[in-house]
């Protein structure tokens, strides 16, 4: 049996501010990437998916996701 799909969905101010985030020259990498891994997760992109494409493990995706989920 196969775990639920990790997904987040966001309002398009939050979309907006993820986008200017990943964007921004005064911010750090890591930052960026988590913005952007969460755009990801709301383009309805699967946790392998971003990893792959981060070059991120799957775990880290994940805690990415659940950080966004529980605290925004």
């Amino acid at each position: 049996m196969s775990s639920p799909r990790l997904r987040v969905f966001l309002t398009s101010s939050q979309e907006r501010t993820l986008f200017e985030l990943s964007k921004a020259a005064n911010v750090p990498q890591r930052t960026k990437d988590r913005a952007s891994a969460i755009r990801l997760s709301a383009m309805g992109w699967k946790v392998e998916q971003i990893a792959i494409y981060l070059k991120w493990a799957d775990s880290t995706v994940r805690t990415a996701i659940h950080r966004w989920k529980k605290s925004g």
